[in-house]
């Protein structure tokens, strides 16, 4: 635009000013990126970590934004990189995975043959293929890591704030699960423009240092000077750049508007949208026509298409193709597509295109990309902007798109069924029609967010049950309504609702349904009432066993068997394992008779199996059950139910000690969550999340508290299930963060009145928590009293797991009191116990807490084998957690035993030489196995006081419990606690 054609977005022609600070920050993540894909890779600024980075590039449009991309895609082509480049377009915003198809639309066509996880990114590859929507996310972080190699990869999407929501999707996957490999991601944006879910997530990313983001700024005067050159008055260029405000692409538009004027100096300057319509108007009908065509087209504006759409060909449409290429109107792209010179000329071309030209291009494009064999999904959008009326086919091809969708990109999937719907006639012989797609539509929504807008049109639906209201209901009336029920209660319990799901469903069982419709309501009355809080299983076991008549009445072998699995759950989560043993095994043989095709309805129900085995302590069938529920709901596309199958898996993998594992799943688990949007179900996730990270962190790391502490965030002021297992994971989080403190108050607000709240299953497990938080913090007779009670409601239970932790609660009492014997007896078996469940990750914590003691107790060489044993299972399972326990509690007399390093005498030395005089005092008397109180009134300080110095002293040395701590202060004295099997007499 200017003398020189040059304009903000061209990546060739333009000197790049007033950038210099941002392309240093670029070039050394360039330096690290290609280096680190040759082996040599520098840290710099930026830590060389092996994980992806991505650069969050912001400003308003004119800015620069493209300009620097295009300098920075330069920049890493010339290091050897492989560059991929796409942008996000202003009207093709429901296009799934539009700006990550342009981008891999770079590749060579063979690049990704033999990549082995082709499929499972297919829709980014504009290939045909149902897949995944999560898994996609996972394969495309590792086509990226494999497109990294050998040389470094920049991924470069331009113009995100227009991005698809399917897109933003996958970005926020790819910053919140960064790539391990020399991988840049770089993105521009404007940030006022674009949704707030991307910039939250951005935010996140710049939090854990995996976003660094950069806010461009307007020209100076003197950039803006330079740019015009010296050929302009100084006066005339100080007056251009106040307009512009140091905006280069205005400026460029005003300048090269000057130069062409005869009009005054004195004249005001335009604004830039007459600016630029002004360049329309010298043009030939044919030419503009072709302009505007390419304004609409959008990513389809190929040389072909845009002939074929303005009726021109041949050399004359060539002759004007380049001609509007001189005149910078048009540019090509690599991939020979015809672009506008800039998104903002592109919107001022369509805006300004009249309406009925815009839809016989979109008519034209569709019907030629029909010709050509493309997809419904490719030819959504244009039939969606050439629908003026009632049209058959066109709405039938919304529909084929939306259900190519549904399980990728839901959010363009529940867009398209609204077009639809829209555009079907309000007559009785299309009613049936549009409740379906209304149906199907509210499943989209709810599974892409969109929760309360889901459970808007359902409840709308229900209220309006009948095909015609002048007939009686059909059948097919009754199943849409039920299934519309099935689905509002669902969605109620995702929105926190529990209370108004359970109600909505009690009000249709009692208008007296089929017997499938009676099964099928009872099915998710009964996975609701666990999670309410005003509603406990035992009030509408009457109702999920009249469910389970009725699916025996009928011989429907796969409803008995979900009633079954939801029944067993409610049993074992309110405690009353007789019956829920009794009830999973029934269930167990029916699920393991059935063929998967069989079991397509029943993921909830396995996964209400799996969880109801778990608590049973049945953890092999517990992970066979959910194992089988997860391929099928992936199968299926049954994403609600995955978080819940994922989650029991993570839960056994805990139980038995491989955190590894149990945190990937947890990973995967909260990606869904945040996908559909549900506080109630991210809270779950995260709490679980957090017990992953407990078992797998080293003493002191941060994550995990951080972690719960966004779970009971996301719970809010909630009281039912979800909040409890929040708040009770919290508490744990915080103990072994060494604040004891935080950790009962966290448990109180977790059970509410005599802990009524808290699963009555986990109980003893969870009141361990408030025995060592009372200890801690000097409350014997308080922790005495919960004790009792953990021992009373474990043999009530009669779960090894549960009586183990209920046996380790009693150990602290007389350790407390210094009868080492007694409390390494408990301590030994309670590990026993935890070994005859299964339980490999408790039996190894109380050979742990044990170990040192049995030394204590005279009992060395046995103190010696158990902590051996502990430390070999706590490193087989990947525990980081159990490994510090034992680095803390190593026998002196165990080195040459065990081939794992621990802190010798002078690393003993450094390390309690980072605790104050007073904290070391305190420490001591710890050591000697007095209480709070006891130190408090010794010391002439207060107990909270002394906790405090407790607390520090934990998190300085790495320990969790007083056990820990005493271990370290007696090495540190150099008696004979673990040397020659006596106590030690000092």
């Amino acid at each position: 635009m200017a003398a020189d054609g040059v304009v903000e977005g061209d990546g060739n022609r333009a000197p790049l000013l007033g950038r210099s600070v941002e392309l240093a920050r670029f070039d050394a993540l360039l330096d690290r990126a290609a280096g680190g894909a040759r082996g040599t890779g520098r840290g710099g600024e930026f830590r060389d970590d092996g994980r992806s980075r991505l650069v969050d590039i912001t400003g308003e449009a004119g800015i620069g934004k493209s300009r620097l991309l295009g300098e920075v895609c330069a920049r890493a082509s010339r290091r050897g990189m492989t560059v991929l480049r796409g942008r996000a377009t202003e009207y093709e915003r429901q296009v799934p995975f539009q700006v990550f198809t342009d981008a891999l639309a770079h590749l060579d066509p063979q690049a990704p043959e033999d990549f082995q996880e082709t499929e499972a990114v297919a829709p980014l590859l504009q290939r045909s293929g149902v897949v995944d929507r999560f898994g996609l996310h996972r394969s495309t972080a590792v086509l990226l890591a494999r497109l990294a190699a050998p040389s470094g990869l920049l991924l470069a999407l331009d113009d995100l704030h227009w991005a698809d929501p399917a897109s933003l999707e996958l970005l926020d996957h790819l910053v919140r699960h960064p790539v391990h490999a020399p991988v840049v991601l770089a993105v521009t944006r404007r940030d006022r423009q674009g949704p707030e879910y991307l910039a939250a997530g951005l935010t996140r990313g710049l939090d854990t240092g995996t976003v660094v983001r950069l806010g461009l700024r307007p020209l100076s005067a003197r950039d803006c000077a330079e740019l015009a050159g010296p050929g302009l008055p100084a006066a005339e260029t100080a007056s251009l750049y106040a307009t512009s405000e140091g905006n280069p692409f205005y400026f460029l538009t005003l300048l090269q508007a000057h130069r062409g004027s005869a009009a005054p100096e004195s004249s005001a300057p335009p604004g830039l949208g007459t600016l630029l319509l002004d360049e329309l108007t010298g043009l030939t009908s044919a030419r503009r026509g072709i302009v505007e065509a390419v304004a609409v087209l959008g990513e389809h504006a190929d040389p072909t298409m845009v002939s074929r759409v303005t009726g021109h060909s041949g050399t004359a449409f060539t002759a004007d193709v380049h001609a509007l290429t001189r005149r910078d109107l048009l540019r090509s792209t690599p991939q020979g597509l015809l672009t506008l010179r800039h998104p903002v000329v592109r919107t001022l071309v369509h805006e300004n295109t009249p309406l009925l030209r815009r839809v016989e291009i979109h008519r034209l494009a569709a019907q030629e990309l029909a010709r050509a064999g493309a997809s419904a999904a490719e030819r959504a959008h244009h039939v969606e902007q050439s629908l003026t009326a009632w049209d058959p086919a066109a709405v039938a091809v919304l529909e084929e798109a939306a259900a190519s969708t549904a399980r990728t990109a839901p959010a363009s999937c529940a867009h398209w069924l609204d077009v639809a719907i829209r555009h079907l006639p309000h007559t009785p012989e299309h009613t049936a029609r549009r409740r379906e797609l209304v149906l199907r539509r509210a499943r989209a929504l709810a599974a892409c967010g969109g929760l309360r807008e889901s459970r808007d049109l359902l409840q709308e639906l229900i209220a309006t049950p009948r095909r015609s209201p002048d007939g009686p209901a059909t059948e097919e009336d009754q199943g849409l309504r039920v299934r519309a029920v099935v689905l509002c209660a669902l969605v109620e319990r995702h929105l926190g609702r529990c209370t108004e799901s359970v109600a909505l469903l009690r009000r249709e069982l009692a208008r007296g349904p089929a017997p499938a419709h009676v099964v099928r309501l009872g099915l998710e009355l009964g996975s609701a009432a666990p999670q309410d809080s005003a509603t406990s299983y035992a009030q509408v076991r009457t109702d999920v066993e009249v469910a389970l008549a009725a699916a025996r009445s009928m011989g429907d072998e796969v409803g008995e068997a979900g009633v079954l699995a939801v029944a067993a759950l409610g049993e074992a989560y309110e405690g009353n394992m007789t019956a829920a043993h009794r009830l999973a095994r029934q269930a167990a043989a029916l699920v393991d008779s059935l063929p998967d095709n069989d079991l397509t309805a029943l993921c909830e129900p396995l996964a209400r199996l799996g969880w109801a085995e778990a608590f049973l302590e049945h953890y092999p069938d517990a992970e066979r059950h959910a194992e089988r529920g997860l391929d099928i709901a992936r199968r299926s596309g049954q994403l609600y139910v995955v978080p819940h199958l994922l989650l029991c898996l993570s839960h056994v993998r805990v139980q038995t000690c491989r955190v590894s594992s149990a945190l990937e799943l947890a990973d995967q688990a909260e990606d869904i969550a945040r996908g559909i949007g549900s506080d109630q179900l991210l809270a779950f996730v995260l709490a679980s999340k957090a017990s992953a990270l407990i078992a797998g962190c080293p003493p002191g790391d941060p994550r995990p508290l951080a972690v719960a502490e966004e779970a009971v965030a996301a719970a809010g002021s909630g009281v039912d299930w979800w909040a409890s297992t929040a708040w009770c994971i919290f508490g744990w989080a915080a103990l072994m963060a060494g604040d004891p403190v935080r950790a009962r108050d966290a448990m109180l607000q977790a059970g509410g009145p005599e802990l009524q709240r808290i699963q009555p299953s986990l109980r003893p497990l969870y009141l361990e928590i408030l025995v060592t938080s009372a200890l801690v913090t000097g409350r014997s007779e308080e922790a005495r009293g919960w004790a009792e009670r953990a021992l009373k409601e474990a043999e009530k239970l009669g779960l090894p797991m549960q009586r183990a932790s209920a046996l380790r609660s009693s150990a602290h009492l007389p350790l407390a009191q210094g009868d080492t014997a007694a409390a390494a007896d408990l301590f030994a078996e309670a590990a026993a116990e935890s070994a005859r469940s299964g339980a490999v990750f408790w039996e190894a914590y109380s050979l742990l807490l044990g170990a040192p003691l049995e030394a204590a107790a005279g009992r060395g060489r046995g103190g010696t084998h158990a902590w051996l044993r502990a430390r070999r299972l706590a490193e087989a399972g990947g525990s980081g957690m159990l490994v510090g326990l034992a680095d803390a509690t190593r026998p002196p007399g165990g080195g040459s035993e065990a081939p794992y390093g621990s802190p010798g005498r002078s690393e003993l030395t450094e390390l309690l030489a980072t605790l104050t005089a007073r904290e070391l005092e305190v420490a001591e008397l710890v050591a000697q196995g007095l209480t709070s109180q006891a130190i408090a009134d010794r010391l002439y300080l207060s107990r909270r006081t002394v906790e405090t110095h407790v607390s520090r002293a934990f998190r300085k040395t790495g320990v969790s419990s007083r056990t820990a701590l005493a271990t370290l202060m007696a090495r540190r004295r150099g008696g004979s606690r673990f040397g020659d099997g006596r106590p030690d007499q000092g």
